[in-house]
């Protein structure tokens, strides 16, 4: 399998390309670029972390506490890849954003972003960042204003089930799992492209971040828990790799 470490010309995160199969064997580049980056991500500890997006306009940024702690725990026991002990939470106009591979965001409320928010997140997509957000139920029309502000000539199209994120790492068949339903029919897994890379994932009518909890807060059945972090490693393993 040929894997391949690159560095962004900014000093940012590892972007990694592989031929097809299941393991990613990134995880000392990230580590060294990491580490060359923020130092202080020794105290996560040592590994490709994910950022939780901490936004404006009211929403609660700060919704599924236990969800990346666990879908970190998740890719530590599935995979090859070095991950850090915990998420680190940046703004979109944060530096530490750019040794973050991978953004999160979810909540129930109104997202905005400044212009300069706006452009640092631009930038931060265009240049290999991926954004994955989880609509916890209520930030569906504001998301869609913000990202639109971030991006405004690209549009948020549905990915066909044989799309590549959900086959990464392990086969969703029938795409995103529904953990819980709120605005009626199946969910939905949207993308933005940008120079023919998804650079944007939303999903949306299914709460993956709800089923990645801790099993007392949301009392999932086990089989709904399983289904959502399969979901939350293979769309982290697809934007290491993509």
């Amino acid at each position: 399998m040929d894997t391949r470490g690159t560095r962004d010309d900014r000093g940012g995160f590892v972007r990694v390309k592989r031929s097809p199969g299941k393991l990613i064997a990134a995880s000392l580049v990230a580590l060294v670029v990491l580490l060359a980056v923020c130092p202080a991500a020794g105290g996560r500890g040592a590994g490709v972390t994910i950022g939780r997006l901490k936004y404006r306009g009211g929403g609660d940024w700060y919704a599924n506490p236990t969800s990346l702690p666990n879908l970190l725990t998740a890719l530590r026991d599935r995979t090859a890849i070095d991950v850090a002990d915990r998420p680190v939470t940046v703004a979109p106009d944060d530096d530490e954003l750019l040794v973050c591979p991978i953004v999160h965001m979810t909540g129930h409320g109104r997202v905005a972003f400044s212009d300069a928010e706006a452009k640092a997140l631009r930038e931060y997509l265009t240049r290999g960042g991926f954004l994955w957000a989880d609509d916890n139920y209520g930030m569906d029309r504001s998301f869609r204003e913000g990202i639109g502000k971030v991006l405004p000539e690209a549009s948020l199209i549905e990915l066909p089930f044989d799309h590549e994120i959900y086959h990464s790492f392990s086969d969703c068949p029938y795409g995103l799992p529904q953990i819980h339903e709120h605005d009626g029919g199946p969910p939905h897994g949207y993308g933005i492209f940008h120079k023919g890379r998804l650079v944007v994932f939303y999903s949306f009518n299914t709460d993956v971040g709800d089923g990645m909890e801790d099993p007392e807060v949301h009392h999932d059945p086990p089989e709904k828990r399983e289904a959502a972090l399969r979901m939350g490693v293979n769309i982290v393993v697809y934007a290491l790799s993509n």
